[in-house]
């Protein structure tokens, strides 16, 4: 049984996984419907009445429609974690938190997932630029996770699950995390949390 909640989602998105993720680690049963990003099923007239940008994940939850994987992180920890764990109360912890998640929608969007897109599936983006962008970032969540667990408070919150996918995915854009050490051992902790699971890995295309 569901209780009405669809998660609209592709199995090779990052962003779609992010919510996968955290409907697991809630232990929310939820009916996952495949999107054919191929078949460009996203742009029609049916999945745009549920988000206009034509982008996955979606999720039904009961009567709400929630857009935008981040979207949806917030509506699942307000929803579904009273102890407000996921996303803290406290303005400076909240305000971290929403710094990860726009560090999601900007440098790790602009860089581990564009170089992800170039090597899985040939997308027309500057590699080298995506990778830069890349190292940049991670070098700022290496100087941060070699001083403290998780990114954004003393336990994990959607701010990890935000950055987590498509840092852990890196090495599909031909980014290597061998520089990382702290980076490692933070997805080794993401990999470890009661109801954790994983996203397929695929292997990049051979550089030219």
């Amino acid at each position: 049984m569901t209780l009405g909640r669809r998660l609209h989602w592709s199995p090779l998105s990052g962003h779609a996984h992010r919510a996968e993720l955290f409907l697991n680690l809630l232990g929310l049963p939820f009916e996952r419907v495949e999107v054919e990003l191929r078949a460009r099923a996203h742009k029609q007239p049916a999945f745009l009445t549920m988000n206009a940008f034509g982008q996955v994940p979606v999720l039904e939850d009961g009567g709400a429609t929630i857009a935008d994987s981040n979207a949806i992180l917030v509506h699942l920890a307000l929803s579904y974690d009273p102890a407000r764990r996921w996303l803290p109360e406290l303005p400076q912890a909240a305000a971290e938190v929403q710094r990860w998640l726009s560090a999601a929608a900007g440098p790790l969007a602009n860089g581990p997932m564009r170089a992800r897109l170039v090597g899985l599936f040939g997308a027309p983006y500057d590699l080298a630029q995506a990778q830069t962008v890349a190292a940049g970032l991670f070098e700022v969540m290496e100087r941060r996770l070699a001083n403290t667990t998780w990114l954004a408070d003393d336990t994990t919150t959607i701010a990890d699950l935000a950055m987590y996918t498509y840092t852990a995915h890196a090495p599909e854009g031909h980014i290597t995390l061998d520089p990382w050490p702290a980076i490692r051992t933070w997805l080794a902790r993401i990999e470890a949390l009661p109801g954790f699971v994983p996203m397929r890995r695929t292997a990049p295309r051979p550089l030219a």
